[in-house]
């Protein structure tokens, strides 16, 4: 698990894992609030322009640092 009170600016673009009992996706930190940690999955293989694309609100709990 990744807490939301322990990010940083420098975690901005780090690759996390979101890990649940049924699959695992690996994605770029977008962005967080006090709820959720903001995750780019998909960008057609530009991850040099993560940022660019849309993020998904994923639960701190799923997620684990890659």
């Amino acid at each position: 698990m990744i807490k939301i009170k322990d990010l940083q600016e420098t975690d901005i673009g780090r690759w996390v894992i979101y890990k649940t009992e049924f699959e695992n996706q690996r994605g770029r930190i977008k962005s967080w609030n006090d709820k959720w940690i903001f995750i780019v999955y998909n960008c057609a293989g530009e991850w040099d322009r993560y940022q660019d694309y849309t993020a998904a609100a994923t639960k701190p709990e799923d997620l684990i640092w890659e």
